[in-house]
């Protein structure tokens, strides 16, 4: 009898962690580059803002510093407050009752996110204009001949701009309220109906209490894109930090001031991570352990039923139906633009520029994630934190701080080829518009890492163990393992961060090349020479793009919340089978 050879010691495995090779190192260090990709920007930023500004610093800290934070907090205030009130009580509608249209709301009402903060400001400015519509309508009904004649709200003001980003911002706070209330126990909601609770008592005193965790997500959500607006605030003449950074780099041509100015932003947007960051620290208490059946609707019939269809017909007939009928009617007039050059380049520029972002994003997604799955070490998930930054980082201070680190490069580069080859390169990276890459993949990396992360969560870890035992290294676990899995959640990625790309305005403005320009700068542009119909076309091509991804929200949302119900309906079931065997 022949005795077996004992078999090699085979490394200990535990669920999602494999052992550490070269490979898997490598992985490790393009993660770090990733990470490096979006902080870079923020440390030259620091290094730019601790130079001598020629005592400009002294000047903005004393008269415009104070009146942009005085009117930045007033601008997120009223913001955060009408996106609160809209997209709460809507949620509530759509979820908790049943009236005619509601079916068709539960989805309508995230439309209006298709609609960038500076084409809803040019469409409204034209729409409420004295020569607009609106006010031509009221001084032919009434007989008035003047402005003088009657009061009119003036649009360009602070109160304007909260009006308006708030029709575009509040399906922000929509989604994750809608996803609380329909995720909320059943049971906590009928023991408070048996107590005699109406239907406002049981919103005020339980639902809502409940999904404040939520909701404060979705503020702040909506509060990092109005920090980031430069379009409506410069339409409307608000002077926000945002304008202020502007206004101090292009207007006052103090690099260093804008920095400075930068940084100040920063802390706003620090605090507001801190916030978002401890509301999610409370989630859990969203989810209830009672009974998982879904909640019992209230059915609204005559005027209450009439009462909640306005309520959410509203703010889908402000956000998104109003103005994409002028850009419609007004783009009819120039339906000659569609052979136009200028129009065609900027179409071009945009969609390139696009989708070389799109894919240099979605890869670093993937890399970050994967490096994080083969090694799940604090190190890893502090590289992850770190590229998800930049989503709350605005345009404007991401433009200010990739600038300096691109220009000295070039211009290094520049040199170098001049002495050793008697020719120079010029402008290589700013000049091409890597730095607009640079910049939307620096924004947007977060996106896709939310999506990429959350593909690779649903593929079990035992699928990794077993390609390992056939031998397969990391690299090949992923493309021949991973990426065929996830192709739904890639090709959904590349979408929205595609069309994020293509509505990207402030760090567009900013870092674009010389006689370089995207379907946005031409919307803006146009809007700043009061030239309307000419951004009527480029803007509806960037709403109607827009939509696509919104879509693909609506029907992902709606599929995702029905299935986490009737997962919790089927465990429930089981809990209470088991409980009476």
């Amino acid at each position: 009898m022949t005795n077996a050879s004992p078999s090699p010691v085979q490394p200990r495995m535990s669920a999602g962690v494999m052992p550490a090779r070269t490979g898997d190192r490598l992985w490790q260090g393009l993660a770090w580059i990733a990470a490096a990709i979006v902080l870079m920007p923020l440390i030259s930023l620091g290094v730019l803002a601790s130079g001598s500004s020629d005592g400009v610093w002294g000047h903005l800290l004393t008269t415009v510093l104070p009146g942009s934070l005085k009117t930045t907090f007033l601008l997120m205030l009223g913001v955060g407050l009408v996106t609160t009130i809209t997209g709460v009580s809507t949620a509530w509608l759509v979820t908790m009752c049943r009236f005619p249209g509601r079916g068709l709301f539960d989805w309508a009402l995230l439309v209006p996110l298709a609609v960038p903060t500076y084409i809803i400001a040019i469409a409204y400015v034209e729409v409420l204009q004295y020569s607009g519509p609106v006010q031509s309508a009221i001084r032919s009904v009434f007989g008035f001949t003047s402005a003088r004649d009657y009061w009119f709200p003036e649009l360009r003001s602070l109160g304007g701009a909260i009006f308006v980003m708030s029709a575009v911002l509040y399906p922000y706070v929509y989604l994750t309220a809608r996803a609380s209330f329909l995720l909320q126990s059943a049971g906590t909601l009928d023991v408070a109906r048996t107590l005699g609770a109406g239907p406002f008592r049981v919103f005020a005193r339980v639902a809502l209490p409940l999904s404040r965790p939520a909701i404060a997500v979705g503020v702040s959500l909506a509060l990092m894109e109005c920090l980031n607006d430069i379009g409506a605030v410069t339409f409307f003449g608000v002077k926000t930090l945002t304008f202020s950074i502007y206004d101090t780099w292009l207007n006052r041509s103090n690099l260093t001031g804008a920095a400075q100015l930068a940084c100040a932003m920063l802390v706003v947007v620090f605090v507001l991570l801190t916030l978002e960051r401890h509301a999610r620290a409370r989630q859990r208490f969203d989810q209830s352990r009672g009974k998982h059946h879904a909640p019992t609707p209230y059915r609204l019939t005559g005027w209450r039923a009439g009462g909640a269809m306005l309520a959410c017909a509203l703010p889908v007939f402000l956000g998104f139906v109003v103005p994409a009928s002028l850009l419609a009617e007004r783009s009819s007039r120039r339906l000659e633009m569609l052979a136009d050059p200028a129009f065609l380049r900027a179409a071009g520029n945009s969609t390139l520029l696009a989708i070389i972002a799109s894919l240099v994003i979605v890869t670093l997604a993937v890399v970050l994630v994967y490096a994080v799955r083969l090694r799940k070490s604090g190190r890893l998930r502090l590289a992850s934190r770190i590229a998800a930054v930049g989503y709350a980082v605005p345009g404007t201070v991401l433009a200010v701080g990739i600038l300096i680190p691109l220009a000295r490069f070039d211009n290094g580069l520049d040199a170098i080829m001049k002495q050793m080859f008697g020719f120079g390169t010029g402008l290589l990276l700013l000049g091409s518009g890597a730095g607009l890459v640079y910049a939307y993949t620096a924004r947007f990396l977060a996106v896709a890492h939310g999506q990429v992360e959350d593909g690779f969560s649903k593929i079990s870890p035992h699928l990794d163990m077993a390609a390992q035992t056939l031998g397969r290294r990391a690299t090949r676990i992923l493309a021949e393992v991973h990426l065929p899995l996830l192709k739904p959640v890639l090709l959904s990625g590349l979408l929205i961060t595609f069309v994020d790309c293509m509505k990207e305005l402030p760090a567009t403005i900013l870092l674009r090349p010389f006689n370089f320009d995207t379907l946005a700068t031409t919307v803006f542009e146009a809007a700043s020479r009061e030239a309307f119909e000419d951004a009527a076309l480029p803007a509806l091509t960037i709403v109607l793009v827009g939509l696509v991804p919104v879509i693909l929200l609506a029907r992902t949302s709606a599929r995702t919340y029905r299935d986490a119900v009737s997962r919790r309906t089927s465990a429930s079931t089981d809990q209470t089978a088991v409980g009476r065997a």
